[in-house]
């Protein structure tokens, strides 16, 4: 079953998380496979979720590591509501969830034993921790906020390997400071001369690169909807957390 999804040509085709949805409790290969993508994905606003509640940096870690196992034990996408068709709202539901009724119960598996859902350098993740806003914003903002940088950050690095394997990537890197659109020092002019392009060129190729950002990052929000019409309203959310 095809988990992709096409914005541009204004087709939408099934993706990760309407995989999940529609498998509902039943057992199937594609909702297991297409939800593992998801949540190794996304792993790290959880972790920042727990952390901003006050849990130290193993206990999140921990925290993170075991509630994969239970909700990919139970089943808990099972549950999942079509009409609030996120996985990034259902996910962290099930995580509070998880913390208030079923965190004492799980503990009884020593930290390093058999659960180990996402493979992680602890002193990365909480190094990623560190570089995180001051403590004013609340765990349910830093998750959001988190959320949203980790879907930017691996939208930039498919883009990074799209142009990689096009043997593009010396192009990639000298213009990729100028595709999110944010105010930059760098000039068309200086990238033209390092590149040995014109200016008129320069500004072509990044009006280009900005296009298939969009594209890009609108298809990775599709995969963590149930609807494609909610996409805009998404990527609107999204952007707010991090203004």
């Amino acid at each position: 079953m095809s988990t992709s999804v096409s914005i541009s040509g204004g087709g939408f085709n099934t993706t990760h998380w309407s995989v999940v949805m529609l498998a509902g409790q039943e057992a199937s290969p594609q909702a297991a496979s297409a939800l593992e993508e998801l949540c190794r994905n996304y792993w790290y606003p959880l972790y920042a979720y727990a952390r901003r509640q006050g849990q130290s940096s193993a206990d999140a870690q921990d925290l993170t590591q075991q509630f994969f196992a239970v909700f990919l034990e139970k089943k808990y996408f099972g549950l999942a509501n079509p009409d609030r068709g996120r996985f990034r709202s259902f996910l962290l539901g099930s995580f509070k969830h998880f913390l208030a009724n079923e965190y004492h119960r799980s503990r009884t598996a020593k930290r390093g034993g058999k659960c180990a859902f996402v493979s992680w350098e602890e002193t990365e993740a909480e190094a990623h921790y560190m570089n995180e806003p001051a403590a004013e914003l609340t765990p349910d903002k830093l998750f959001e906020q988190a959320w949203a940088l980790t879907l930017l950050h691996k939208v930039m690095e498919k883009l990074r390997e799209e142009h990689a394997q096009a043997e593009k990537k010396e192009i990639f890197e000298a213009l990729e400071v100028l595709i999110t659109g944010e105010k930059s020092e760098v000039t068309y002019q200086a990238i033209g001369e390092r590149l040995n392009m014109s200016e008129s060129a320069v500004k072509m190729a990044v009006s280009r690169l900005r296009k298939r950002y969009g594209e890009m990052l609108r298809n990775e929000i599709a995969q963590t909807l149930a609807e494609p019409a909610g996409i805009e309203d998404e990527l609107r959310h999204l952007l707010h957390a991090l203004s």
